[in-house]
């Protein structure tokens, strides 16, 4: 019952915020179909693009047209980012999880090796990816309250901090007061995935935990934001839902927050679903490469100054494509695992399989050589 994923949990903060009306606003009025080739040039001669502009560039007319849209998409990208690619890697201190969500590795039902890292662990683990001459990490947990609180993710990130100098994090969903709390302890950004805005199949997806309410996750990013958090990342996992609605959906959600808290720094994920242990064949809505393109292109030149991540669930070949055309942001050294960094064998299960395992020192030479310039860290702290 959709009623059911709207009814806030007691220890869930509520907001007055109306990003969500006028997200589900905008979906109602979009039809794909209506756009024609004419449409799409249209939109590519706009200096400035309306939502009807980003649909037509997401419409099946505009596939014809991709080598153009990437060409609108790159001179965007060099516009506002010139070659620069931004590095970082992310840091997985737990996989335990009290949310049943079938498409994940870490659904709380799976059979998997669950671990947490103590902080001797996670400190060792931070030293040997410094090693890497990396800057900027993004410390994930499962999404359990209960093994992984927010003082031990504090905790954690205060330890990052030392080494160092951009701090993300991807956990479970916090109020006002616990992000300000993370805040001040030196988290720079936070993510969190949508994963689906269609509720039939948020709900048919999310079958227990804190993340079947739907209202309260899609509100994490703007109680980031009043919790004093810098950058908020967004993203819904292409292959769970329509992959056009669902892309319309994070523009409104990144564009609406953006208008709302101008000062915000906004940054866009574009995952597919990838196998996980589990399960290696869930993808009923499967999104092929030159759709995901389409859709990174969409977003560059709908929002040319956003950052964009390119993660490891894609073949390095498209990522190198990828972060010369629209892409600003790509993960390297990437482990989904626990404790991969340091020891032989993992403490605990990936959370899906990725594509890219090439190193740091690859990646930043590939790119080298490809005339980009890869970039460590561009953040001045002044004390």
């Amino acid at each position: 019952m959709i009623e059911e994923i709207e009814k806030y949990f007691p220890d869930m903060e509520i907001i007055n915020s109306d990003i969500e009306e006028k997200i589900q606003n905008t979906l109602a009025k979009a039809n794909f179909k209506k756009y024609t080739k004419d449409d799409v040039i249209k939109a590519l001669n706009k200096e400035t693009l309306d939502f009807d502009d980003f649909c037509a560039l997401l419409s099946d007319s505009a596939k014809d047209l991709i080598e153009k849209i990437a060409q609108r998409a790159k001179k965007e990208r060099e516009r506002y980012f010139g070659k620069n690619v931004y590095f970082f890697t992310p840091l997985y201190i737990s996989n335990y999880c009290e949310n049943q969500c079938i498409y994940c590795g870490f659904n709380c039902k799976n059979n998997i090796k669950r671990a947490k890292l103590n902080f001797d662990e996670i400190e060792k683990e931070l030293i040997e990816i410094k090693k890497s001459g990396l800057e900027e990490i993004l410390i994930l947990t499962g999404e359990s309250r209960k093994k992984s609180d927010v003082q031990y993710i504090g905790q954690a990130v205060q330890l990052a901090k030392k080494y160092f100098k951009n701090i993300g994090i991807e956990i479970y969903p916090l109020n006002t007061d616990e992000y300000n709390y993370l805040h001040k302890m030196g988290a720079d950004y936070v993510t969190v995935f949508q994963e689906t805005y269609d509720k039939e199949t948020y709900e048919k997806k999310h079958l227990k935990g804190h993340k079947r309410i739907y209202p309260y996750r899609i509100n994490s990013q703007e109680r980031a934001l009043l919790g004093g958090i810098r950058g908020v990342a967004f993203g819904a996992l292409l292959g769970l839902f329509d992959y056009k609605k669902d892309t319309l959906a994070t523009a409104c959600h990144m564009y609406y927050l953006q208008k709302k808290y101008p000062h915000a720094e906004i940054s866009v994920s574009i995952p597919r679903l990838r196998p996980t242990v589990a399960d290696n064949t869930i993808n009923p809505n499967e999104v092929k490469e030159l759709e995901l393109l389409q859709i990174m292109c969409a977003y560059r030149i709908f929002m040319p100054f956003i950052n964009m991540t390119i993660s490891t669930r894609e073949r390095a070949e498209f990522r190198n494509n990828a972060v010369q055309i629209a892409a600003t942001k790509i993960s390297a050294g990437v482990s989904t695992g626990i404790g991969e960094h340091t020891k032989e064998e993992k403490d605990g299960d990936n959370q899906f399989e990725i594509a890219d395992s090439r190193s740091v020192d690859e990646i930043y030479k590939t790119l080298e050589a490809l005339g980009m310039q890869p970039v460590m860290n561009d953040y001045v702290y002044v004390g």
